[in-house]
């Protein structure tokens, strides 16, 4: 499948809708994808006339993370210009307003990313949000290890990060996760009438309160997603990756995963 069918880009009037197409792989991402992700942050920051984007999924899930045996097949992770770093930045660059809708389970950077989003919607029987970067061997990444603890506490976020055990919408709500549960066969709606309510802002206000509010932090995020990044790279080659790995792989032979 091409980019444009692997992740579906929408306008409607002041709206940009990414939805993550690769039901058959719970939207598990690759590079492919990602590159498409970039390239729709950066066309959403460049049209003055989208003030919101919205992101959502196709199928069963959000996204089930990183596509592992793609990720494993780039060989280098830390780099400035490396597919997830440039993701990354885009992610938390963008100075418009960025909404998720989330449902079934959400795993690792589809976790992580909704830590840049201003407004996050979850549904309410299906979602579960699960970190397992330590049982694979790795650490997590998206700046989570300074944002998740900021906005939950330690102890909250040592259990999402040391345990990976799921979180469901109603405790995510209760953490500051997500800002709205709503029913599963609402959740598109529900998502894009609040997209539509944001984009009714007007955008210049709204521009400079997102850059008000996250002043001074900016720096510190870049800066822990490179330390984080190169942790994780080294955490490749180590002997726990490659155990953890391994029993993934057994576990889920019959599909192609998600993960981190």
């Amino acid at each position: 499948m091409s980019a444009s069918d692997l992740v579906l880009v929408t306008h409607r009037e002041h709206i940009c809708e990414v939805r993550l197409n690769r039901p058959d792989k719970r939207n598990a991402l690759t590079s492919t994808m990602y590159e498409a992700l970039i390239a729709a942050f950066a066309n959403a920051e460049a049209d003055d006339q989208i003030r919101v984007m919205l992101l959502c999924g196709e199928g069963a899930c959000f996204t089930g993370g990183n596509d592992l045996k793609d990720f494993l097949s780039v060989p280098e992770v830390i780099g400035a210009d490396h597919v997830i770093s440039r993701f990354l930045r885009a992610l938390s660059g963008f100075s418009k307003i960025l909404i998720a809708a989330v449902h079934g389970p959400t795993v690792g950077i589809g976790v992580t990313l909704l830590l840049h989003c201003d407004l996050v919607l979850a549904a309410a029987r299906s979602t579960r949000l699960i970190t397992p970067f330590v049982q694979l061997g790795v650490v997590p990444e998206a700046a989570s290890t300074m944002l998740l603890p900021r906005l939950l506490g330690h102890q909250r976020a040592a259990e999402m990060f040391f345990l990976g055990e799921p979180v469901d919408a109603m405790t995510a709500r209760q953490w500051g996760l997500v800002n709205r549960v709503v029913d599963d066969e609402a959740l598109r709606e529900e998502a894009r009438a609040l997209a539509a309510a944001a984009a009714r802002q007007p955008p210049g206000a709204v521009r400079l309160t997102k850059r008000l509010m996250r002043a001074g932090e900016s720096a510190d995020v870049s800066a822990r997603m490179q330390e984080e990044l190169r942790e994780f790279a080294a955490r490749l080659r180590s002997p726990e990756f490659a155990a953890a790995a391994q029993a993934f792989f057994g576990k889920s032979a019959a599909r192609s995963g998600g993960g981190t």
